[in-house]
């Protein structure tokens, strides 16, 4: 970890097209990952915007204002390195997705649910292939196998950079279905994470707003809206 202790020592963060990716390097060395890999960048839109965080450090290296550097370093420390581990761990959302589980009542809470969800659930059935049954209350209810299994072949056939995005995506919006439509571009990124917000917010209309769950929202639609932009810098994508 002495790498994230030390002192600005560069004059110059640059993207450099290496080998077998993009490098960024500091007047000329690469830069390596906490477990001193080779921070090799899968497109130059991520190594630039990489380098970028680091040509914008004035003393000493700070993990908490370098948000791609920590997804690139976690993709290839940790997610690269146990692949089939998250991707199992991401795809199992898909057997209790948040979509899935619909209130009882009160009507108005059923009818948002109705609007914000089920567009994604015919996209799921109709694009991915993977129709997935409604059930009301939170007592697990089985998927289809083949929805399932589907939802896994999708999920593992993503490289190591956009698993670590769909992790960060799944684990805020607590649902597999809105991670995977974030990905394919299927709506913008702030209308899918309003959608996954709406039991939270119909609470907040009807009782107010909670001080210390407003603060841990705001933190989570961050770091959805962050592994967007990974995700798309990445695969060199434009935004939405």
């Amino acid at each position: 970890m002495a790498e994230w202790k030390a002192k600005r020592f560069w004059k110059e963060a640059k993207a450099v097209r290496g080998p077998d990716g993009w490098d960024v390097q500091l007047d000329g060395r690469p830069v390596k990952t906490p477990a001193k890999a080779p921070l090799v960048l899968p497109s130059q839109a991520l190594a630039e915007a990489i380098a970028a965080e680091w040509d914008a450090l004035e003393e000493a290296v700070d993990p908490s204002i370098m948000p791609l550097t920590r997804s690139a370093n976690a993709a290839i420390d940790k997610v690269a390195t146990q692949f089939d581990e998250v991707a199992a761990l991401i795809a199992a959302y898909g057997e209790t997705d948040l979509l899935c589980y619909r209130a009882e009542g009160p009507e108005a809470l059923c009818a948002q649910q109705a609007a914000a969800w089920d567009d994604l659930l015919d996209w799921a059935r109709e694009d991915l292939g993977a129709p997935l049954e409604v059930c009301v209350g939170v007592v697990p209810h089985a998927q289809p196998e083949e929805s399932v299994a589907r939802l896994r072949h999708e999920v593992a056939s993503l490289d190591a950079f956009a698993l670590t995005a769909l992790h960060d995506l799944v684990a805020m919006s607590g649902s597999l279905l809105i991670g995977l439509a974030a990905l394919r571009g299927r709506l913008p990124e702030e209308d899918l994470w309003a959608r996954s917000r709406v039991d939270e917010n119909f609470q907040e209309s009807q009782w107010g707003a909670d001080e210390e769950a407003s603060v841990t929202a705001s933190f989570k639609r961050g770091e959805f809206l962050h592994a967007v932009r990974f995700y798309r810098l990445s695969q060199a994508l434009p935004a939405n």
